[in-house]
């Protein structure tokens, strides 16, 4: 009876979707449960364990399947340890998927948390134990089992069909199209009432037509509809693949640290678990990205010199000549062009050291204007922030250093301030926001980068909202 009772789980066991093969075979061997004294599978845990994966939907993991090879006992082993591990830190590893992903990881034993579980009985209680346990992950699962009880068509909510809007014209599809340029941050909720389409509407839309590299004539006919636009399912597709990043992040970060959205470019302050500052940022270039890492900020650096890195050196700045070195304050030293400390550095007035070998860190610029613009890709990489001084000034108070600080900045010469507590920086790539009602909602995708996961995770490529900008100076 009980190997009928295994035979039949494991064909319940394998479901519709793409195949699951990246934890098997790491974690396949690892609970032998045929070794004497271990624990054992039966009929209910057996059934809790079916229960657990038919409700993977939850997870936004529905186009994946979770199956193993092996047989009886051990083939509910690897499948058990295969979903737990999708939970507990993620259903496909971000450091095979991306050249560089330093962020902290969850770390947990699944074997030992299996062996508990079977040896309780509670395999329930275990499996949903693992995934993200906080309110936002919440809010994505019940945003993706809301979608999924809709009709599963590509339809977008906006028909691409009928007359170019123009300005002053009064439209059906206003509304929808006003809800977007909110979403994605083009027009304040204020300015965005009606079925008319007004001069507020019309700015935002231009501005949307720049960045997407549009005629910014303001007319919203095909092309810009096709920006607006997103389907039920591509709402489904970028609402799994949130909660697979957050599946990738330790469950209890740091209380004080600094997070980094690359894709919204805007910067968090978390300090002692509350947020003590939000703010602008601006961030790489589509074709210059900034890297998913994690790294401490260990030293402010009042007024720096910035050393041009050998690629901006080589392709952006020799050609142009000694008066240009001359005007900007750059010298020759030792084969390198070093541009000295004051306003016109590319650094601005602070750099924030952190300590990671890709040479990325946080500073000030002399660029601010880039910090009125929507979409803030626009760096070679580095990440730069709005108030850069007031952002130190802030961080040197909660440090205990601010005499220091303000001494090294009033010298005028470079001037190190050591922090005597490192700060973790995460730079993260997260494409659903929340709304003031906690609602999710779905901002662009400008790096490409939910393309890669939502593939991984069974979905056909989707309707991505990415922006094409052009780097507006040389510095990082």
């Amino acid at each position: 009876m009980r190997s009928v009772l295994l035979r039949s789980a494991a064909l319940l066991l394998v479901l519709a979707g793409c195949n699951v093969q990246q934890h098997q075979q790491a974690n396949g061997d690892a609970l032998d449960s045929e070794h004497p004294g271990a624990p054992r599978w039966d009929n209910r845990t057996v059934q809790q364990l079916r229960e657990a994966v038919e409700s993977r939907t939850a997870h936004g993991l529905n186009q994946m399947r979770f199956t193993s090879e092996a047989q009886g006992d051990q083939q509910l082993t690897q499948v058990a340890l295969t979903y737990a591990g999708a939970l507990a830190h993620g259903a496909v590893d971000p450091a095979k998927l991306y050249d560089l992903y330093t962020v902290p990881r969850p770390k947990v034993d699944l074997n030992a948390g299996l062996a508990a579980a079977l040896h309780a009985g509670n395999i329930t209680g275990w499996l949903n134990s693992l995934a993200p346990q906080d309110a936002n992950y919440r809010r994505l699962s019940q945003a993706y089992l809301k979608l999924r009880q809709q009709p599963t068509t590509p339809t977008a909510n906006l028909p691409d069909v009928g007359d170019v809007i123009r300005p002053g014209a009064t439209d059906p599809r206003i509304p929808v199209i006003a809800r977007q340029l909110v979403i994605l941050d083009y027009i304040d909720p204020k300015a965005a009432q009606g079925s008319r389409y007004t001069p507020a509407m019309v700015a935002a839309v231009k501005k949307m037509q720049a960045d997407y590299g549009m005629k910014p004539d303001g007319a919203i006919g095909k092309e810009a509809l096709a920006i607006l636009n997103l389907s039920d399912v591509d709402r489904m597709r970028a609402i799994a693949v949130a909660m697979e990043r957050m599946r990738w992040l330790e469950r209890t970060p740091p209380a004080t640290r600094i997070d980094v959205n690359l894709a919204a470019a805007r910067l968090t302050y978390w300090r002692d678990g509350q947020i003590a500052d939000i703010r602008k940022v601006v961030v790489g270039e589509p074709d210059k990205q900034t890297p998913q890492l994690g790294s401490p900020i260990f030293r402010l650096v009042a007024n720096p010199t910035w050393t041009v890195p050998r690629s901006v050196q080589e392709n952006e700045i020799e050609e142009k000549g000694p008066d240009y070195l001359e005007a900007n304050n750059m010298t020759w030293k030792d084969g390198w062009i070093v541009q000295g400390s004051g306003p016109k550095n590319s650094l601005g007035l602070v750099k924030f050291d952190m300590q990671n070998d890709q040479a990325i860190y946080l500073h000030d610029t002399p660029a601010k204007a880039l910090f009125g613009l929507v979409q803030r890709q626009r760096s070679h990489g580095c990440v730069r922030v709005d108030d850069a001084l007031g952002f130190a000034a802030l961080l040197a108070q909660d440090e205990g250093v601010l005499d220091e600080w303000n001494q090294a900045l009033a010298s005028g010469e470079e001037t190190f301030v050591n922090l005597p507590h490192k700060i973790p920086v995460r730079m993260l790539y997260q494409t659903v926001l929340f709304d003031d009602s906690g609602e999710p909602i779905v901002r662009n995708d400008p790096y490409g980068w939910d393309d890669r996961v939502g593939e991984a995770l069974g979905f056909k490529a989707g309707h991505a909202l990415r922006v094409g900008t052009t780097q507006a100076d040389i510095g990082p």
